[in-house]
């Protein structure tokens, strides 16, 4: 195997939003072993990095689904934004449907509720994570606000009056699942938008080309390594892309069914290590 790829939340992190130990350790490793590793997640540059960091890996990241790929420097050397009547359609499809929505720019993530904005979080991470306090949630919802560094306005429509705004990805909350499928189908093939969803209650809209599939071939070609030779892990349908081009692709055990059924092999869940257990078995075949 020649590179890495990996999932953020409910994949590489576990409940507590870090990166284990164990799964650090197995990170550096492959790479001392010459294995290029990849971050691929839904969050912003910033937020992803943030758990990174804390445990010293410095690794390319694909962020907003693609929408934006980072080198291992921080330079940007791809973007791809939802073109802008298309993101005011979803805006007016989502608002009707009475959605929380966060849009995900150049300029910074931008929502209308704070309050809103946590409680949605604290639902998300619950049905994550049901064995972890609501105390314990409602500090990583916080936490998520300060991570992403969300801006709070009154109107969304003040977003368009930004001078050169590109918006990367809309991501929209709502607990009745009704409302999420009342949404999809309003946006037909033809309609440049991809819509796939991280979560029981979101839907994320991104770019057709801001997917994270195509953001890894495109990233893993300029590192002259070809798709069959790249492991991807992942747990929810923002995934699927990259599960489906890579040579290896890995479901958690806390996936989504869907994912499981497009995988080749399953790992342990993220709150065992499972990318750590993955990289492990990996690493042990090709030294066979």
């Amino acid at each position: 195997m020649k590179l890495i790829a990996s999932d953020l939340d409910g994949t590489l992190l576990n409940e507590q939003g870090e990166v284990s130990k164990e799964n650090a350790e197995a990170i550096k490793k492959a790479i001392a072993q010459g294995c290029e590793f990849v971050v691929a997640t839904g969050r912003s540059y910033g937020a992803a990095n943030k758990p990174l960091q804390e445990v010293d890996i410095t690794c390319p990241i694909i962020s907003m689904n693609g929408a934006r790929t980072y080198t291992s420097d921080k330079k940007i050397v791809r973007s791809v934004a939802l073109d802008i009547e298309i993101a005011r359609k979803i805006q007016n499809v989502c608002q009707e449907e009475e959605m929380y929505l966060e849009f995900f720019t150049n300029q910074g993530i931008y929502s209308t509720s704070r309050e809103y904005f946590v409680e949605v979080m604290i639902d998300v991470m619950k049905s994550a994570n049901p064995d972890v306090s609501e105390a314990e949630i409602r500090e990583g919802a916080e936490s998520r606000l300060q991570e992403e560094q969300v801006s709070f306005i009154e109107n969304y429509d003040d977003l368009y009056a930004m001078e050169n705004l590109e918006i990367f990805k809309i991501l929209g909350f709502s607990l009745e699942k009704e409302r999420l499928e009342k949404v999809r189908t309003q946006f037909t093939e033809k309609q440049a938008v991809a819509i796939t969803s991280s979560g029981d209650i979101n839907l994320e809209f991104n770019h057709p080309q801001a997917q994270k599939g195509i953001a890894l071939e495109i990233l893993a070609s300029s590192m002259g390594v070809e798709m069959k030779d790249v492991m991807a892990l992942g747990d929810n349908l923002n995934d699927v892309s990259m599960l489906k081009m890579a040579g290896h692709a890995v479901a958690m055990e806390n996936a989504e069914e869907e994912i499981k059924k497009i995988c080749d092999y399953r790992t342990k869940t993220n709150k065992e290590h499972g990318v750590a257990v993955a990289i492990e078995e990996v690493l042990g075949k090709d030294k066979h």
